[in-house]
């Protein structure tokens, strides 16, 4: 017999904004162009949101990580096919993984309750390990960059203006996410954490 994950009505309703949230950013990225808001995602938003409400050990980790990898698998064989090589994902997507697990991390540790300064904390934190983390693959794989220090530090400052992006779609999601949460806590006490 198979088991069932159970949830309790806190855990249902921030894997709901979760997957809601992960929708859009689905829905923002079906163009036959790169849009210029390209790192303009939720994706900072969903690790610190899951990071910071998700109770336990294993669903701050599994939930985020699942709802980023079901929409990277999407995009990776939709409209991003031709970039997707032979990799399972796209070129050095464990590099991403690692940094949306550290930023997860960074919403268990940092955002243990939920108030303005500790969630505009974790934005920054998150944004700053999504720069140095993340871009490490474009450094390792790509061929701009020497495989020095002196290129891993050129390569981290072409990325400034995707990373204002990603710090700007993180901030306007992470608002949208830990505002649905922090409404919803008021009208409904039963979600607050215990």
């Amino acid at each position: 017999m198979s088991k069932i994950i159970k949830l309790n009505p806190r855990s249902a309703v921030v894997l709901l904004i979760t997957v809601i949230v992960a929708g859009l950013r689905l829905a923002g990225c079906f163009s036959k162009e790169i849009s210029p808001l390209i790192n303009f995602t939720p994706v900072g938003a969903m690790a610190l949101f899951g990071g910071a409400c998700f109770t336990g050990n294993v669903k701050p980790f599994a939930f985020p990580l699942l709802t980023l990898f079901i929409s990277d698998f999407i995009l990776s064989y939709t409209i991003y096919a031709p970039y997707r090589g032979d990799s399972l994902l796209y070129t050095g997507w464990y590099w991403t993984y690692l940094a949306f697990a550290l930023m997860t991390l960074t919403g268990k540790l940092m955002v243990t309750k939920l108030n303005g300064a500790r969630i505009i904390g974790g934005i920054l934190v998150c944004t700053l390990i999504h720069w140095i983390v993340s871009d490490i693959s474009a450094w390792q794989m790509g061929t701009l960059y020497p495989k020095t220090f002196g290129g891993y530090i050129q390569c981290l400052i072409a990325a400034i203006p995707y990373e204002m992006r990603f710090l700007a779609g993180t901030a306007i999601y992470g608002a949208v996410m830990f505002g649905t949460m922090a409404l919803l806590q008021q009208r409904y006490p039963k979600l607050k954490m215990a």
